[in-house]
């Protein structure tokens, strides 16, 4: 078995039931609640769109919000104001070229204002299980110190893993390095005395 098998093995016995922990039960929920999601805590997020999406379900009812408005729906997010103009004139466009639904391609995600490749890869993965491999800072961090990748570029590394991950797992992989990411190998002070790659990770700081 292949050191990446290996990790993987182990992840999935960690982590049985990871998923995306943002609370959506539409397409268009999940594209805005990940748009929002930049430079928040998930949990965060949904306290925010528990309330947005109770008034508001569809790109046509957001375009009811005046962007004063939007913006004051989501203002204990990070980055509002740029959001708030973002997804106003993505539901315009949404509704203008794609009949208010959200579109299950890369390409046509990623031309609509403030989506990237991390969130259409969410999106396409999680919304539509398409097999994408989205890499958000816990992803970059933790398969830098397992080796499972190298660099700071999110678009290259996501080619790394798409190239030593199965497709079939890429969309649990993604989902076990984040909650990994999240419970065990934090941005500081990581709990490797805790954790079950330990034996296989060549950043662990276990004493010798």
């Amino acid at each position: 078995m292949s050191k990446a098998n290996s990790i993987l093995s182990i992840l999935a016995a960690t982590y049985p039931d990871a998923h995306c922990e943002l609370n959506f039960s539409t397409p268009f929920e999940l594209l805005i609640a990940t748009m929002l999601s930049a430079q928040a805590t998930d949990k965060k997020v949904n306290q925010v769109t528990e309330k947005l999406f109770r008034n508001y379900k569809t790109p046509e009812s957001f375009l009811t919000l005046s962007l004063k408005k939007m913006e004051e729906a989501i203002k204990e997010l990070g980055l509002y104001r740029n959001k708030a103009k973002n997804i106003l004139a993505t539901c315009q466009i949404l509704i203008e070229k794609y009949n208010g639904e959200v579109p299950d391609s890369m390409e046509a995600l990623t031309q609509l204002p403030g989506v990237g490749r991390k969130t259409a890869n969410v999106v396409l993965s999680n919304a539509y299980n398409i097999p994408a491999f989205a890499v958000d800072t816990h992803v970059l961090r933790v398969s830098n110190r397992l080796g499972l990748a190298s660099g700071t570029n999110p678009d290259l590394i996501e080619k790394q893993l798409m190239n030593s991950i199965p497709r079939s797992q890429w969309i649990q992989a993604h989902h076990w390095l984040i909650w990994h990411g999240r419970r065990i190998c934090a941005a500081r002070n990581p709990k490797c005395s805790e954790c079950p790659l330990s034996p296989l990770c060549p950043s662990t700081l276990l004493p010798a």
